[in-house]
């Protein structure tokens, strides 16, 4: 299975950063994410060594979206990968963090599952639907889906569970819908008896993941900064070049096989650096436009951040 990756001028990054001055090298830097498929390239960059060849001690941390923000302002890890509207959330909430690079798009990886006698998203008022705390993407696509169809959050009820826990719950018969997101989107595709998947980022395209790290961070380390970049864009050359290794690598992770996975996979598209420029310039500020007035109206923020604050792509230059 091929899977998209849009890449950018992997060959000019390599030449802007290939004199790492002695300074960052070994630079320790712990980065806090999830078992999100989309990640994947992040474990990759780790365990094929890409990130040590570029300079890099990095220790990936398993934090829940939930929590990931607290390790952040404990110092426990500098840099994070999330949805980005949870760069909003957090530094709204003053935990300050900037996002370098845009990581991936969902095409489908993220979505809501119901029983079969739903018919709509706005059949759900009254009913109970399991998503992540608030603050968290799943919470944020519910808002979405809800805003879009003409209800709120205070129209369901909310079982707040993790991703892995509510499609399995859901699975097990309990809750009338479920947030989650791949792998295990797919756990509930294979269990049709158990209900339908009723909507997607396909129908609602606002899952985008970026990479972030604190400002004093990015201050004290920009070699580093740069370093994380080439990793990440070296471990995306290594899944065009050797997708079933990397497939192996990524899907061991998340205790799945390589085709496992690469069917997982399949409802992503990971972004290279010209895409990820060009999002950074012109969609990130579009999505804020929106989700932002969301955030607020639903209590998640009480202010508005300018999006210049939220982002730093000094590293390209």
């Amino acid at each position: 299975m091929k899977t998209a990756i849009r890449f950018g001028s992997i060959a000019a990054l390599l030449a802007a950063t290939a004199a790492i001055p002695a300074a960052a090298q070994n630079t320790p830097v712990a980065i806090g994410m999830s078992g999100w498929t989309g990640f994947g390239p992040i474990t990759l960059a780790a365990e094929a060594g890409l990130f040590e060849e570029a300079g890099l001690d990095v220790n990936i941390v398993k934090i829940p979206q939930k929590d990931r923000h607290l390790a952040i302002a404990s110092g426990d890890i500098q840099c994070a990968a999330t949805t980005v509207e949870t760069f909003m959330i957090w530094n709204a909430n003053g935990v300050k963090i900037k996002q370098l690079f845009q990581l991936d798009m969902s095409h489908g990886a993220d979505g809501m599952v119901v029983r079969n006698d739903i018919a709509s998203i706005a059949d759900l008022k009254g009913k109970t639907v399991a998503a992540s705390a608030p603050g968290t993407s799943p919470y944020f696509v519910l808002l979405w889906m809800l805003n879009e169809n003409g209800l709120t959050k205070d129209d369901v009820t909310i079982a707040n569970l993790e991703p892995s826990a509510a499609a399995q719950a859901f699975i097990a018969g309990q809750n009338d819908a479920a947030m989650t997101y791949e792998p295990y989107l797919s756990a509930v595709r294979d269990k049709p008896e158990a209900g339908k998947i009723i909507a997607t980022t396909l129908d609602y395209p606002i899952v985008m993941d970026t990479l972030g790290c604190t400002p004093d961070f990015i201050a004290e380390h920009p070699d580093a900064v740069k370093a994380l970049a080439e990793g990440y864009y070296a471990a995306l050359d290594m899944i065009a070049n050797d997708q079933e290794k990397a497939f192996e690598i990524m899907g061991a992770d998340v205790k799945q096989s390589a085709e496992e996975f690469g069917k997982s996979a399949a409802y992503l598209e990971w972004q290279g650096m010209d895409a990820s420029a060009e999002f950074m310039k012109t969609g990130l500020p579009e999505f804020y436009a929106k989700a932002g007035p969301l955030l607020l109206d639903a209590g998640i923020i009480r202010e508005i951040p300018a999006t210049e604050d939220l982002v730093d792509t000094s590293w390209t230059e």
